[in-house]
């Protein structure tokens, strides 16, 4: 099984979207309501949002067999050195496959001069934790969010380059 990480293309879009349904479903099932998450969906991952993304941050796609399995992508935050991980995820049979790493290490490899990545995970979300621990993300803060009308207990992690 050989995983290919490359940019995501426009013609991408449709397969970062379904990566994004099933991962969602499988992720928050029973954390967020599967209401919250097709409203979410709908909007964060439209084709016009997804087209803005593209412009404005580096999308990373993982494909096997030219089949796109899993994604990430990374935005560059104001102070020089830190980006944030807004999103990685791989569909539900392909995780546990070292994908995550290797889309991780390919958006840490985009900055010669990064520092700090940070992201947001949700406390309830334990796979989503367990990765960015065993990575070696360090926990800076805990918070509520008010997800869509559900309250949600956000971690905000640091990794230190």
């Amino acid at each position: 099984m050989e995983v290919i990480i490359r940019k995501m293309r426009k013609e991408d879009i449709t397969s970062v979207q379904y990566v994004a349904k099933m991962s969602w479903y499988d992720t928050y099932e029973g954390i967020i309501p599967r209401s919250v998450q097709n409203r979410f969906l709908s909007e964060a991952y439209s084709n016009k949002r997804l087209l803005w993304r593209l412009r404005n941050s580096f999308i990373y796609v993982a494909t096997i067999d030219e089949k796109i399995v899993g994604y990430a992508n990374f935005f560059r935050l104001q102070n020089r050195g830190e980006i944030e991980l807004g999103s990685i995820y791989i569909l539900p049979a392909y995780q546990g496959k070292g994908i995550g790493s290797q889309l991780l290490e390919k958006g840490m490899k985009r900055s010669k001069e990064l520092k700090i990545v940070y992201i947001n995970v949700e406390r309830e979300n334990g796979i989503g934790r367990a990765f960015y621990q065993s990575k070696g993300f360090q926990l800076v803060d805990e918070f509520d969010d008010e997800f869509d009308g559900h309250l949600l207990r956000t971690m905000r992690m640091k990794l230190m380059i």
